[in-house]
């Protein structure tokens, strides 16, 4: 499969009222693993323009940047939620204050296209093999949680712990494994506080509260290590942003840890 390219959508559904569930045409030789991220362009300022396709992420994105701003399509990052050899799905949240994605998923349609860069291969990461694990995270982890406990053994155990908006945001969490689930609306370190220890850690959301709950549980004695950790945003701020220095420093711990 190309790492570059374009996504036509099929479908869209409204699972709850804050979530638009677009299922796209998968690209040829489509591979699905569990938490996959992909990046999605949107267009600006007319119809669609991307650069050449170019497996070398680099070259691909300082291509991107030489397009004139005013053409230049936003770029955000998804996870798909599910799929199948033809298709894939990504929920999108729609924020209050939503920015470009938003926008673009509150029209989306069949029939209409956005770019795509990955998903590659080289970011696959696998979770670690447990018999307990811990997921937890807002809104925006609900999709890599629902795709990682589908791909649990019916051995496993796991606790999940997810902040919603409301009651009815709350999805189902089908899996082989046992799974308690916890919705919360905010509150997730309390929540988590409250759980035994896991033997494995899966975090994911906004990046201050991602590193808050990593520093509760390694201060309750979990090795670093059995912790996997990501900030999906930031408040405040956007991909358009430039990182700031505890990006930079997370960065660095997860390729450390990697």
């Amino acid at each position: 499969m190309e790492e570059a390219g374009r996504l036509e959508v099929l479908a869209v559904a409204r699972p709850t009222p804050r979530v638009r569930r677009v299922t796209f045409a998968a690209p040829e030789g489509f591979e699905h693993w569990p938490d996959q991220q992909l990046k999605l362009y949107f267009p600006r300022g007319g119809a669609l323009r991307l650069p050449e396709s170019d497996a070398d992420t680099m070259r691909w994105y300082q291509a991107y940047l030489a397009i004139p701003l005013d053409r230049r399509p936003w770029m955000r990052s998804f996870t798909v939620r599910a799929a199948t050899p033809d298709t894939l799905e990504i929920d999108f949240v729609l924020h209050d204050t939503g920015g470009p994605a938003v926008r673009w998923a509150r029209q989306a349609a069949a029939g209409q296209v956005v770019g795509r860069y990955g998903p590659s291969v080289a970011y696959r990461r696998a979770l670690p093999e447990a018999a307990e694990y811990l997921f937890a995270g807002d809104e925006t982890a609900v999709p890599a949680v629902t795709s990682l406990l589908a791909a649990l053994p019916s051995t496993a155990r796991a606790a999940v712990v997810l902040s919603v908006h409301s009651e009815q945001e709350e999805q189902p969490l089908p899996s082989a494994a046992t799974v308690e689930t916890h919705w919360v609306r905010g509150g997730l370190a309390e929540r988590i506080a409250e759980l035994p220890l896991p033997e494995v850690a899966w975090l994911a959301g906004e990046a201050g509260e991602v590193r808050t709950l990593r520093r509760h549980l390694t201060g309750r004695g979990m090795a670093k290590d059995q912790i996997e950790f990501t900030g999906y945003w930031r408040r405040a701020l956007t991909q358009d942003d430039p990182p700031t220095n505890e990006d930079l420093a997370e960065a660095q711990e997860r390729v450390a840890g990697s």
